[in-house]
């Protein structure tokens, strides 16, 4: 069963890898295409989000008044409020992390057993009929372990979205995509997540520690993330190899 499949595994990679370097041939002599602007919630990976949400409250009434809860200017609030509305989101995430972990242990242990009689038996008789009078055990564990962890990360970047869905509470989903071509590399951008409407600046922009479920993405294709990518039968032989 187990060589049935590997070579599933590696019929399948064949496939795969046939499928990218077909793609990778119709785009030799010119750079990685980009996708066409579309509607992000037609997506075949779209889904509404659904949360936990409480009762509704109807809206105070307040006849007469030309002032709105939660307005930001008299006659109208400029920030995004609803579906279709555009919002900057800014990403800038500074992440460093260092762990040292070191353990030792050691245990030492001393164990003697003396039978003085047995049955009638005095212990003289037993050493001359066993060769001891007792038993006597000893045991020894040592072990030592040393763990280093060390992460240094930065992103930075500004891009906009718009709004894909008000939840029942008010709370928006935001949804932003870029793509940017330099030569023959194609960089794409994505974040999601949740946002609150209060959260929106007066400049029309949130940051990504605003964002609750918040999903970002920087990645691309092109020359050299082919280079960088380990080759698919690599990746198989380092993922069922044991040794």
């Amino acid at each position: 069963m187990r060589i049935a499949s590997f070579f599933s595994a590696v019929i399948c990679a064949f496939v795969l890898g046939g499928c990218s370097n077909l793609a990778q041939l119709s785009e030799i002599g010119r750079p990685p295409r980009m996708t066409q602007i579309s509607d992000p919630t037609r997506t075949a990976n779209y889904r509404p989000i659904t949360m936990p949400m409480p009762p509704l409250q109807p809206p105070p009434s307040e006849p007469a008044s030309l002032w709105r809860s939660g307005s930001r200017a008299f006659f109208k609030d400029q920030r995004a409020s609803q579906v279709g509305d555009l919002v900057t989101i800014i990403v800038d995430i500074t992440d460093t992390a260092a762990l040292n972990n070191n353990s030792t242990t050691q245990r030492t242990a001393d164990e003697n057993l003396s039978i003085p009689r047995l049955f009638g038996v005095k212990q003289a008789i037993l050493e001359h009929l066993t060769g001891a009078g007792g038993l006597a055990t000893n045991s020894s564990d040592d072990s030592g372990a040393t763990g280093k962890i060390s992460r240094n990360e930065t992103v930075t970047l500004r891009l906009a979205g718009e709004i894909t869905q008000v939840l029942p509470n008010g709370n928006f989903v935001i949804m932003a995509q870029q793509e940017v071509r330099v030569n023959s590399e194609l960089r794409e951008l994505k974040v999601s997540g949740i946002v609150r409407p209060q959260d929106i600046t007066a400049d029309n922009t949130v940051t990504h520690d605003r964002m609750a479920e918040a999903r970002i993405s920087y990645g691309g294709r092109g020359t050299l993330t082919e280079i960088q990518t380990p080759r698919y039968g690599q990746q198989i032989l380092n993922s069922v190899l044991p040794f």
